[in-house]
């Protein structure tokens, strides 16, 4: 892959993380890659990683381990690098001219002219590869429930431009992993997975239209629709019953998987930390909806503690 000059490699993408090594220490060659690949703003492969370690959370409290598979622990994270990679690659490539109408997302590599759509497309395949060694890992069910997967990814980029609510197909792609930790233990899908993914969904739509926030004016002009768009006025009562629901579908899981007052607690908190984002959030304060979007790291590490730390109380009494 042929590299880019300087000035360009040089370009920051607006919304990664001030400071960032990527920006700061990555060979200049490298750095347009590893910017569509989003290593630059890694909220997004938290986002991706938080509900299979959830999942893997209450598959240990259904089957009285101690605590999840490190190994299972450590492929998701691996994986989920790798995919939020791919698809994000993917993306861009689909959404260059649009990105190209939009101040936030027009310094991204593609339309600011770093990489081709040809090496980006080359990239896609080696983090595609990466994800498909990962997934391998695994047993047959999760094997062919994780390769399922790339038909929500695969549709996404494109329903920005027919449905009102295109974070609901990202929620589709974004809550897989709520299935993948309980099949890579059990081999089947049980209903505290199906409820986790239902509440999972849910948690995506709304924070992804907090997200949305810093584009509403440039996605007007541009033709892109969105959930933030959508909802406008009613955007905060929006976002507060997807996160209504998200954290009762979670709690169902969380009980149909047997947890105890640890687990609840976790959940109860992590409905706790979303609500407060309702709260803060300003419609017309895109920098601040950007922060409340990746506070959701912290809510969904809250949640994940909780079902662990149930899971270890439930296995030693």
């Amino acid at each position: 892959m042929d590299g880019v000059s300087s000035p360009q490699a040089d370009r920051r993408v607006a919304d990664a993380v001030a400071g960032h090594w990527v920006d700061r220490i990555a060979p200049r060659r490298a750095r347009p890659y590893l910017r569509l690949a989003r290593i630059d703003r890694p909220i997004g492969w938290w986002l991706l990683l938080l509900p299979c370690w959830w999942s893997a959370s209450l598959a240990a409290i259904r089957s009285g381990a101690a605590f999840s598979d490190p190994v299972h622990l450590g492929l998701f994270f691996v994986g989920a690098v790798a995919m939020r990679g791919a698809g994000s690659t993917y993306n861009d490539i689909a959404d260059r001219d649009l990105d190209a109408q939009v101040e936030r997302t027009r310094s991204r590599p593609l339309p600011s002219g770093q990489v081709r759509a040809r090496q980006a497309a080359v990239f896609l395949v080696i983090q595609a590869l990466i994800g498909l060694a990962v997934l391998l890992q695994f047993n047959g069910p999760a094997i062919g429930v994780g390769i399922a997967s790339l038909i929500p990814v695969a549709i996404y980029p494109f329903m920005k431009r027919v449905m009102p609510v295109p974070q609901a197909v990202l929620g589709l792609a974004f809550a897989w992993g709520a299935l993948m930790g309980w099949v890579a233990v059990f081999a089947r899908l049980d209903a505290p997975a199906l409820l986790l993914y239902a509440g999972t969904i849910a948690w995506v739509i709304g924070y992804d239209t907090i997200y949305a926030v810093q584009d509403i004016e440039d996605d007007e002009i541009a033709g892109i629709r969105s959930s933030a768009r959508f909802f406008g006025r009613r955007m905060r009562g929006a976002i507060g019953l997807c996160y209504g629901v998200s954290t009762g579908f979670i709690a169902l899981a969380a009980i149909q998987a047997g947890a105890g007052p640890a687990g609840l607690l976790g959940v109860a908190l992590f409905g706790a930390h979303l609500g407060r984002q309702v709260l803060r959030l300003n419609t017309r304060d895109g920098r601040g909806a950007l922060t409340l979007f990746r506070s959701n790291r912290e809510a969904g590490l809250i949640l994940f503690v909780g079902l662990a730390a149930d899971a270890a109380v439930k296995h030693i009494f």
